[in-house]
This record gives C-alpha cells, structure tokens and sequence, in this order.
C-alpha cells in the first residue's frame, strides 16, 4: 500500500515542475536581426557569422537576465522594482568596467 500512496505523489511532482521548465525556455534567434544590425553598426560585416551572432545572443540574455535578478534583489528591501534600480546597477558596472580597464596594463 506504501508504493501505491507514493506513486500519485511523485507523478503530481513531475506534473508540476514540467510548466515551469517549459516556462523558462527561451527561443532562440529572437534577437538575430537586431544583432546584425547592432553589429554592422558597430564596424562588424553586414553579414557577420550566425555562430557569432548566437554567441552575442546568449552572451546579452545572460547578462540582462542577471541584471534583472540583481535589480529584483536591491528591491526586494523596499518591496518595489523601480526603474532606478537598473540605472544603477548599469552604472555600478559601467565603473567597474572602468576600472578593470584602467588596472590591466
């Protein structure tokens, strides 16, 4: 009887963690076009690799995805997400990347 009772309990587990999985998945290429124009305007080919382009993909959601989570974790103390939230944390990084800059020789 032991195994019948756990047998519903661990398919409501499953059941429940397969929504939030599909939830979490990105599509990918959504940015592809923006990318290549962002690209070229920044001296890249016109029609730069789609490898690179994939690459910078995952390289910006990444990054915005963090951003998101370290903005959401500054909030979290006031209870509000605001918009000066991500302007400092841009900030914070922009001198620190400043300053990473000015250290290497």
């Amino acid at each position: 009887m032991s195994s019948s009772s756990a047998g519903p309990s661990s398919k409501q587990k499953v059941g429940s963690s397969q929504p939030s999985d599909a939830s979490f998945k990105r599509k990918r290429g959504v940015f592809q076009k923006d990318l290549q124009h962002m690209m070229y305007g920044f001296g890249d080919d016109p029609n730069p690799l789609p490898e690179t382009v994939a690459l910078l993909e995952d390289i910006v959601v990444e990054y915005v995805t963090d951003l998101v989570h370290k903005a959401q974790d500054t909030a979290s103390k006031r209870g509000k997400l605001l918009t000066e939230d991500f302007l400092f944390l841009i900030r914070r990084t922009r001198q620190n990347l400043t300053a990473a800059q000015n250290f290497c020789p």
